[in-house]
């Protein structure tokens, strides 16, 4: 009997391969960094094929890291960056252009565009999504516009669309399946929610032909296999597909409505299941598909998505240099006494949940001669708390109730002071499991429900377990102190670029 369920991790700045054992324990990890292209001002590429590459490297150097055999893979789950958009010629597998990334916001103006049209209040109806340049929809019009001979190849049918997962199925199936799962079909703004089907009338105002699509599966299903070439001449069962998001929500197991999680990755993610209700969000939050595990039980959340997290520490690392590893905050944070007051607004990519500014612009407020760069590095750590607190109060007010428990996972999770720090703004308790690789094993879960491999989501209930509760310890003064600065720093970046 094969022992480990495989996932693939494809993120936003790496792709990564996990295995897991029957307990849930990860027994190995590979992880390989691509290249981000920055052509233009708020212009963000990746390319395709180095995305494949690196995934298709990544899952070989996993095996043979634990010295295991292609045959003792039970299935592979995938999880993804989401809304990233790739567009190629069916017939040669080639993509058209290079893969347009969620942060990505040259259709910034085709949005505004729709916002004002008579499709909008549709738009935003039918998809649960608020229209942004975040979404692919219009970063696939975008690329039908503007690149040479695109858009009669896309007439004539030759051309599909997908998100990640749709690319590296359609690599691993050698050119066989054009497929994706709900979760990733919901965050394209072309998805009906409520029908479950391409909403032909969006597709029509986008000027997008239908045939590009792909298929829709449920979240965990066997949809096929590897290609026999591609690992050995075995054949994996590719049996989980979901969007890193909502793929950490199951991860977490938060099975049932009310249950909340932040993802701390490159952006902040945070759901809140609300079973199979479509809950119509008040206050600047999405409407979105969560995993099923059944074809015809559809299950839904509501989301709020902070653009840059994890990818604020990066740059304190790779642009300003103020660290080397993305470690040393904790220590530094831990150092002071404060920030002196000073507030870093990450708004690099316009700002999203609950503002959804696409022209705002990143800002350090409150410099002094006092301030140094670890004033900067603390202000930053502390801006994921923040942008998260914004989000949470929002799903707060839609819920009717206070959050006062949120399930943590994500690679910042680990920074004990961001932890702590997120537990006193919030005033509500924080739990980060032992095995914070939840979005990954989200996706093993849901590849190893469809296969058998585990039996039901009680099994999975166990497998999880807790590493640490943190509770809040601020007094309320400072922290409403705080907070009233945080907002008062947001204030000053949105509507920057006009």
């Amino acid at each position: 009997m094969a022992k480990y369920i495989l996932a693939l991790d494809q993120g936003t700045s790496s792709s990564r391969a996990i295995l897991f054992n029957k307990p849930g324990d990860v027994i190995q990890i590979a992880q390989k960094e691509f290249t981000q292209y920055y052509p233009k001002p708020g212009w963000v590429e990746h390319n395709p094929e180095e995305i494949w590459e690196s995934q298709y490297t990544v899952t070989k150097e996993v095996l043979k890291l634990a010295g295991i055999s292609v045959s003792e893979i039970h299935a592979i789950g995938i999880t993804n960056q989401r809304e990233t958009t790739v567009v190629w010629d069916k017939n040669t597998g080639k993509p058209v252009y290079n893969a347009i990334v969620w942060q990505d916001k040259r259709t910034s103006e085709i949005c505004d565009n729709l916002k004002v049209s008579s499709q909008a209040d549709y738009i935003n109806e039918s998809t649960g999504l608020v229209i942004d340049s975040y979404f692919s929809a219009t970063k696939i019009k975008w690329i039908l516009e503007n690149v040479v001979g695109v858009k009669e190849k896309a007439e004539n049918g030759e051309l599909f669309f997908g998100t990640i997962d749709t690319w590296l199925i359609w690599k691993l199936t050698k050119q066989n399946l054009h497929i994706t799962d709900y979760t990733n079909a919901s965050r394209t703004m072309l998805f009906n929610i409520q029908s479950l089907n391409w909403d032909d009338r969006i597709l029509n105002e986008l000027d997008i032909p239908k045939t590009m699509m792909p298929k829709v599966v449920s979240s965990s299903e066997e949809i096929g296999t590897t290609h026999s070439e591609l690992f050995d001449g075995v054949k994996i069962p590719i049996a989980g597909i979901a969007g890193d998001q909502q793929s950490a929500l199951f991860g977490q197991t938060c099975f049932e409505p009310g249950i909340a999680k932040n993802t701390y990755g490159t952006g902040c993610f945070i759901l809140t299941h609300t079973g199979n209700k479509k809950v119509k969000s008040n206050n600047g939050l999405l409407t979105t598909l969560t995993c099923d595990t059944t074809k015809d039980n559809p299950q839904y959340a509501l989301e709020g998505a902070v653009f840059i997290a994890g990818a604020a520490i990066k740059w304190l690392r790779d642009a300003l240099h103020l660290i080397k590893s993305a470690g040393e905050t904790q220590k530094i944070a831990e150092e002071l006494g404060d920030t002196e007051g000073v507030y870093v607004v990450p708004a690099f990519s316009g700002l999203g949940a609950p503002y959804w500014d696409q022209h705002a612009r990143g800002g350090i407020f409150g410099l002094t001669l006092g301030v140094s760069d670890k004033h900067i590095v603390r202000a930053t750590l502390e801006s994921l708390a923040y942008q998260s607190k914004d989000v949470l109060n929002a799903m707060g007010k839609d819920a009717g109730v206070k959050i006062e428990l949120i399930n943590v996972d994500g690679g910042a999770s680990a920074n004990n002071y961001l932890m702590q720090f997120q537990a006193d703004i919030l005033e509500a308790e924080v739990k980060r499991p032992k095995n914070i690789e939840t979005t990954a094993l989200g996706a093993a879960f849901l590849a190893g429900l469809a296969t058998g491999f585990w039996n039901s989501k009680e099994e999975l209930n166990k497998i999880r377990t807790l590493d640490k509760t943190f509770t809040p310890k601020m007094k309320r003064e400072k922290v409403n102190t705080l907070c009233k600065g945080w907002q008062k720093a947001v204030q000053r970046t949105l509507g920057w670029e006009e």
